[in-house]
C-alpha cells in the first residue's frame, strides 16, 4: 500500500474542482433569489394595479382590501418559503457531495487488500458476522 508521501498530488486539482462547484452553487443561489424576487415583485405590482382598478370601478376599498392582503401574504410567504427550502436543500446536497468525495478518497487510500478486514468490523472494533465473506 502506498504511503501518503508516495501518492501523486491530486489534492490541488480536486480542491480546484470543489471551489468551482461551490462558486457555481453560490452563483445559482444568488440568481434564484434575484429572479424569484423579480417574479414576486411583478406579481405584487399586477395585484396592486388590479386592486386599484377594482377600487376605482366599484368604490369599495375595504371589501377588496381583504383579498389584496390575502394575495400579498400568499405571494410573500411562498417566495420566502420556497427560497429557504431550496437553500437548505442545496446546502445538504453540497455536504453530501463533500462527504461522498471524502469517503471515496479514503476507500482508495485503504486499498482492496484491506477491504474485508475493514468492512467486517463494527465501529467499536467488534467483528460483524453478517458481512458476506469470500469463499
Amino acid at each position: 500500500m502506498a504511503t501518503p508521501e508516495e501518492q501523486p498530488d491530486t489534492s490541488s486539482a480536486l480542491e480546484a474542482m470543489m471551489i468551482a462547484d461551490d462558486t457555481a452553487a453560490a452563483e445559482a443561489e444568488a440568481a434564484r433569489w434575484r429572479y424569484g424576487f423579480y417574479v414576486v415583485l411583478t406579481g405584487l405590482v399586477v395585484t396592486l394595479v388590479g386592486f386599484s382598478v377594482a377600487v376605482i370601478t366599484t368604490g369599495e376599498a375595504s371589501t377588496l382590501f381583504a383579498g389584496l392582503a390575502g394575495v400579498v401574504g400568499t405571494l410573500t410567504g411562498a417566495y420566502f418559503g420556497v427560497q429557504s427550502g431550496q437553500s437548505g436543500k442545496a446546502k445538504v446536497e453540497a455536504e453530501l457531495r463533500r462527504v461522498n468525495d471524502r469517503a471515496m478518497r479514503m476507500a482508495a487510500y485503504v486499498g482492496a487488500q484491506n477491504i474485508e478486514e475493514i468492512m467486517g468490523r463494527a465501529p467499536g472494533g467488534k467483528a460483524v458476522a453478517r458481512w458476506p465473506r469470500r469463499p
